[in-house]
């Protein structure tokens, strides 16, 4: 019997993981296994010839929220092209979905809940031996004009009983990210998550986590993200695992998923020692307010998480990404903007900023008439008004966190920022405020390059400042926009205009010419830009030249440095 596995992709670089493990597990039947991933940005008419060219008799679509719509799509268009063909979705998207499915979708032959391996090899071994699947926990199936739903049973205890897929050759090791897991389950309960069902925590053996880990390192994978929900559930398990990956890797980037809060002391010392570049972190932070925290059942301490992130951010050496919900229970407009102050002057490199979404089977989606949210009722779910939110007060988070990745995530606009926060203006708040003004003008309904951001913050300053305050900040965007953009000799944005006298001209002159001899030779390639400042933090009143170096060369990226000259010398700025 030849199986299709297959999914809808968001970008070509994701890879599927379920798809492996199901084909892994059940490798013993005697089945052709064939696994199929394409992206949402394939026309479906494609999609579909190339699905039917496999001439399978059974195709297994994997469903999660952003293919659900085109996936249902292929369901309906495949049954249309080939009645006999058995169809099966499984999921988290659909695993709390029932006969209503069904009768939406007639080509729809079975549907598995959950975790999908044990059901998916009973349900394939009933088929070929030509029998009707029953009794097979978390499996929903057609039988003629009934559906039949089986009971509810226990996933998979040994994980070790699914064979390796990068083992087993069935992961292409050649795309950017490869995804992999050591553990399943979340020792946490928290009321967005649909892993606030399972709150037992599985792991594989440790040989198997090394066996896979050091293939993919052998193999040079560029990336290997690991899905568990909370990596460091068991301190000892994930340092045992963190000093391996210490031990034998080279040149593969790895992202985890921790809870910060439960890093030991031991973690800590081990993660200082760590190259720079090796890991990087991914924190759920979601929420400051104690009583938000409360409401959704997130029992971590939020002083334990500030202090490791603190430590981790001071040494420097693994790249932070922290989340931030918005629309949580009993958190209002401005409680959240202090939530995003508090999480910045941690210091991360990225601060994500997304509305909860109200997923199938959460606890958070159960309640969510009770606790007065109200949120759209297809993919992704997106909360669209709570007590304390309005449907407009959520638009301005949003646009608040599109200006998060523009300004602060994108490294634009810290001299901005800083400046700024002299005056008594927060990160929230100043985003606050521009997002005021972007919505006011419809600003953001199109795509914009990066001096088009530069303009657009340029624009909003010049329209909610006064002076005296316009001149430090006008000077924090220029320094901004010269360490993101080469400043072009006639493109000199009217923020970073400023005359040089003919003394001044001969002193940047002398110091470019000296670093071109410095570097003659070696392949790179140097321009400049020079402008007078006059308000430069601690250097207020005094005039400074500063010269912005842009060098390039060939394989590398731009390079840019920045100096000061003032007091008859060149040096590097100390802010």
């Amino acid at each position: 019997m030849r199986v299709v596995l297959a999914t809808l992709h968001s970008k070509y670089i994701h890879p599927s993981l379920a798809l492996p493990c199901l084909a892994a597990y059940c490798g013993d039947l005697d089945c052709e296994f064939r696994i199929r991933e394409f992206t949402l940005h394939e026309p479906k008419e494609s999609i579909l010839a190339m699905l039917l060219a496999e001439q399978a008799e059974v195709i297994c679509f994997s469903v999660y929220l952003w293919n659900r719509r085109a996936t249902l799509d292929l369901v309906d268009a495949l049954h249309v092209a080939h009645p006999g063909l058995r169809i099966v979705l499984g999921g988290p998207e659909v695993s709390f979905d029932g006969e209503e499915l069904f009768a939406r979708h007639p080509g729809l032959a079975a549907l598995v809940r959950g975790e999908g391996e044990l059901p998916l090899y009973g349900l394939l071994r009933a088929w070929m031996a030509g029998e009707e699947p029953r009794d097979i926990p978390r499996l929903d199936w057609r039988e003629r004009q009934r559906i039949i739903t089986g009971p509810d049973g226990p996933p998979l205890t040994d994980l070790d009983r699914i064979p390796s897929p990068f083992a087993a050759g069935l992961v292409a090791l050649d795309k950017g990210t490869i995804y992999c897991e050591t553990s399943r389950g979340c020792p946490y309960s928290c009321a967005f998550c649909m892993s606030a069902l399972d709150t037992r925590v599985r792991s594989f053996s440790p040989q198997r986590i090394e066996a896979d880990l050091g293939r993919l390192m052998a193999a040079g994978v560029r990336q290997v993200k690991l899905v568990d929900r909370t990596f460091n559930y068991d301190a000892a398990r994930a340092r045992h695992i963190w000093r391996f990956i210490l031990r034998h890797n080279r040149h593969t980037n790895f992202h985890f998923e921790i809870g910060a809060h439960l890093l030991t002391e031991d973690c800590l010392q081990l993660l200082e020692q760590v190259p720079k570049g090796m890991f990087q972190f991914e924190i759920g932070v979601q929420s400051t307010l104690p009583e938000t925290l409360r409401a959704i059942g997130r029992d971590a301490s939020l002083q334990k998480l500030e202090a490791n992130v603190s430590r981790l951010i001071r040494a420097g050496n693994i790249h932070l990404h922290l989340d931030l919900i918005a629309g949580l229970p009993g958190e209002d407009y401005n409680g959240f903007l202090v939530s995003i102050d508090r999480v910045l002057a941690l210091g991360p490199e990225h601060l994500q900023v997304e509305p909860v979404k109200l997923l199938p089977g959460s606890p958070l989606r159960s309640d969510a008439a009770e606790r007065g949210i109200r949120f759209d009722p297809n993919p992704p779910y997106t909360v669209l008004a709570t007590p304390k939110l309005s449907p407009a007060r959520l638009e301005q988070l949003r646009t608040v966190s599109r200006l998060l990745d523009l300004t602060w995530n994108a490294g634009r606009t810290r001299h901005l920022f800083a400046a700024l926060e002299r005056q008594g203006i927060t990160p929230a708040r100043a985003l606050d405020r521009l997002a005021g003004f972007c919505l006011a003008g419809q600003r953001l309904r199109h795509p914009l390059s990066q001096p088009g951001i530069f303009e657009l913050i340029w624009e909003w300053l010049r329209e909610d400042f006064a002076d005296p305050d316009f001149p430090a900040l006008r000077e924090a965007l220029g320094r901004d926009y010269a360490h993101c953009e080469r400043v072009l000799p006639g493109k000199v944005p009217e923020f970073l205009k400023g005359d040089l006298s003919d003394e001044e001209r001969r002193n940047v002159r002398r110091r470019v010419d000296a670093e071109r001899e410095k570097h003659r030779g070696d392949g790179s390639k140097l321009q400049f830009f020079a402008a007078p400042f006059t308000h430069l933090p601690g250097r207020e009143g005094e005039r400074v030249i500063l010269l912005y170096l842009y060098r390039t060369a060939s394989g590398r990226g731009r390079e840019v440095e920045e100096l000061w000259f003032r007091d008859g010398t060149w040096q590097t700025p100390s802010a």
